[in-house]
């Protein structure tokens, strides 16, 4: 005999305060759970407003447009015959909760509010929710009208409850709860809860959906159950991207998974499973002697089930074709180096065709990073032109219209670089100090993709700049390879610099305009996140843009990316990025000096990770870095060598942290911790630091120093072969 019910999650990408778009897509994958045969849905957290509204959740305005809302889908004929979990806000007794809200045939059962606020990175729920503290205790929550005249009830429970069926029980967790030690699933599990749901508005971040999914297998392997994961998908108006992966788990094993990166708006991921499964799998003497003594939930019961009765005897031949949970499952995950490829590219879609913008432009410097944020843009199109050939009317209909066709247009966009020659300009700005290598490369790079390209000179600009300084001072700069100053040499590369920042809107504005089209274009940033923490860029130069994709990912895994899509976009231009020397061409080029980063910068970028993994992941501060360094570094480097790194490492970080404020908008893809080479964006809402230091911290240096010079030197040297001879 068996027991079987199809359980429906999904992944949706909702936007804040976008609240008729959002009940539309909840709609629709209620529709599509209940097409096949769900009689259980689960969204994602906080669906009704949008996960990232922020602010917003403190406004009364969010609270009742949500319930107006709610009062919609209870009275829609797509909610009716199936049981759904509801993510939104509710004010109970003058507080704000983060809240579930279970449904079925215009009835509330349930509101369930989150016990265990995510706080962290990137994560304020405190700031706008309070967290429901009495475990295992209920209390009657008052209706607005508008719902009681929907549903017919005053009053439901609210608190920390399951719903017992009458053939199964449910338990909800909302999001951190799966993350932090003691999460409720144990207890729940433990007095009889089967199916677990879990509403998340998880973003990503690189190798995240690793440990995503050891927690969801972990959850019931040991307990035993079925967990339903949903997760919010796409930009819904931040710099986060929310990778959707929605899954279903039985027993330690993943059934069911959905795509982590997608232009799709409504996702739904379903499985048929055997609730007897469950009952065998916690039939051990240990877990009943554990749940014997487990302390009681309230149990809300209602009168129905959720197994389908035609199906509660089947033949054992028949059992395996029916049951999702039988089937062998390999867990889908993406390299590093796809997952840059395709969350950026998402991202920066949704960003595009929700702002209602004709496009991007970049400024092409022929160096990997702005390559890569091109290329990034060229996997954008890659993306959409799959979603066409597959039909998406979405994504047809948003690309018709970034692109300037008219709504009969019956236009496709198939190819990918036709379409990256609609939406994509790009610009080689030069100089006297530019060479023919990086204008052929940015050259080549737009060829490849299909990107309109300009190329032009600006030294009429920067010459013109000049003679006004010179006009009113009296003094002509000059380059330091022309006898100048450092004083001089740096104000000229500075103002070469945000030239071209003053021309990158310029162009963006007025290019769509010279195209005969209407409208202006979203200037894109290409400043990479170890830059971001050493502060080598100028304020207000071409690291300030609308949006940046690559501002969270280091200079080690763009070039990864790059030699992925070499061979994976048949780019093979992309070669000779990878092995140029990165430079910023702002100073002339003699017979003995040509500029590169490393140098200027007088640390390595692999060095520049590591520093930002001790000091985020690992909360150093410079002593503490010193001396773990010591350790890491001390058969390479002296421990003096090391302390010099590290005193110009935090000398150099302090001194330009003011240039964080004023960071672009970029796109979050920190390593998660649980990768071995982690860093860390620097925005001012993931990484709260002052932008005034002491930038020579005397008193951290001092004790460095102090102990540098008293420990022994275990460093290997060369010994030089002529000394070898001797």
């Amino acid at each position: 005999m068996g027991h079987l019910i199809t359980l429906a999650t999904c992944s949706l990408n909702q936007w804040a305060l976008d609240f008729q778009g959002n009940l539309e897509r909840i709609l629709a994958s209620i529709a599509i759970a209940k097409e096949r045969g769900a009689t259980l849905r689960v969204g994602p957290e906080l669906e009704v407003p949008g996960y990232g509204c922020l602010d917003h959740f403190l406004e009364g305005d969010t609270v009742l447009h949500s319930w107006e809302v709610l009062a919609k889908i209870l009275t829609s004929e797509e909610a009716q015959g199936i049981v759904c979990d509801i993510g939104m806000p509710v004010v109970h007794k003058n507080v704000i909760y983060n809240c579930r809200v279970i449904i079925h045939n215009r009835k509330i059962l349930l509101i369930r509010p989150k016990m265990w606020l995510a706080n962290d990175g990137n994560y304020r729920e405190l700031r706008y929710f309070t967290p429901w503290t009495k475990h295992r205790q209920w209390e009657d929550h008052y209706l607005p009208r508008i719902i009681q005249v929907v549903t017919g009830q005053t009053k439901v429970t609210f608190g920390d409850a399951v719903i017992s069926t009458q053939d199964t029980c449910i338990g909800v967790e909302l999001c951190e709860e799966l993350f932090t030690p003691a999460s409720p699933h144990i207890l729940m599990g433990l007095d009889g809860v089967e199916i677990f749901t879990n509403s998340s508005g998880s973003h990503h971040e690189l190798r995240k959906l690793y440990t995503r999914v050891e927690l969801i297998k972990e959850a019931t392997l040991k307990l035993g159950g079925v967990y339903l994961y949903a997760n919010q998908q796409g930009c819904d108006g931040d710099r986060l991207y929310y990778d959707g992966c929605a899954m279903i788990a039985v027993n330690g094993r993943i059934v069911a998974q959905g795509s982590q990166f997608s232009l799709n708006d409504v996702e739904v991921v379903s499985a048929t499973i055997d609730i007897e499964d469950v009952r065998a799998h916690r039939a051990k003497s240990s877990r009943s002697m554990q749940a014997a003594s487990a302390e009681r939930y309230h149990r809300v019961e209602v009168p129905f089930a959720l197994t389908s009765g035609k199906f509660d005897i089947v033949r054992e031949e028949d059992m395996f074709g029916l049951l999702s949970g039988s089937k062998s499952f390999d867990v889908r995950y993406h390299k590093a180096e796809e997952e840059i490829a395709l969350g950026p590219a998402c991202w920066l879609w949704d960003y595009l065709r929700r702002s209602r913008t004709q496009g991007y432009f970049v400024p092409l410097s022929g160096g990997i990073d702005s390559c890569a944020t091109a290329v990034i843009v060229y996997s954008m199109s890659r993306l959409v032109a799959e979603a066409a050939r597959r039909g998406d009317k979405q994504v047809i209909s948003d690309a018709r219209r970034i692109s300037g066709e008219p709504e009969e247009s019956s236009y496709i966009p198939s190819d990918p670089r036709e379409f990256t020659k609609r939406i994509f300009h790009t610009c080689y700005m030069g100089t006297e100090n530019s060479s023919t290598e990086t204008r052929q490369r940015a050259k080549q790079l737009s060829e490849a993709i299909g990107s309109y390209h300009i190329d032009l000179n600006m030294d009429s600009i920067v010459t013109a700049v000049r003679h006004l300084f010179g006009l009113v001072t009296g003094t002509r700069p000059q380059f330091r390879a022309h006898g100048g100053s450092a004083a001089e040499n740096l104000a000229l590369q500075n103002i070469q610099a945000r030239l071209r920042m003053v021309l990158a809107y310029m162009f963006a504005q007025l290019l769509p305009w010279v195209r005969g089209r209407v409208g202006g274009l979203l200037v894109l940033g290409s400043a990479n996140v170890d830059e971001s923490l050493r502060g080598y860029l100028t304020k207000y130069d071409c690291s300030s843009a609308d949006i940046n994709p690559i501002g969270g990912i280091s200079k080690t895994d763009l070039k990864k990316f790059i030699a992925y899509a070499e061979t994976s976009f048949e780019l093979p231009i992309l070669a000779s990025f990878l092995n140029a020397v990165p430079t910023a061409e702002l100073e002339p080029i003699t017979e003995t000096y040509v500029q590169a980063d490393e140098a200027d910068m007088g640390m390595t970028y692999d060095e520049l990770s590591v520093f930002g993994r001790l000091r985020k992941i690992e909360k150093c501060g410079p002593y503490s870095m010193f001396t773990k360094l010591v350790h890491e570094w001390g058969s390479m480097l002296s421990p003096l060598q090391i302390a010099d790194k590290v005193k110009l490492f935090f000398f150099e970080h302090a001194r330009n942290r003011h240039k964080m404020t004023t960071l672009t908008p970029s796109y979050h893809a920190v390593c998660f911790p649980a990768s071995s080479s982690e860093y860390l964006l620097l925005t001012f809402r993931f990484d709260l630091r002052p932008f005034l230091y002491p930038s020579r911290f005397p008193w951290q240096f001092k004790k460095i120093d102090e102990i540098a010079a008293v420990l022994p030197d275990r460093s290997i040297s060369v010994v030089p072969e002529k000394a070898k001879q001797d």
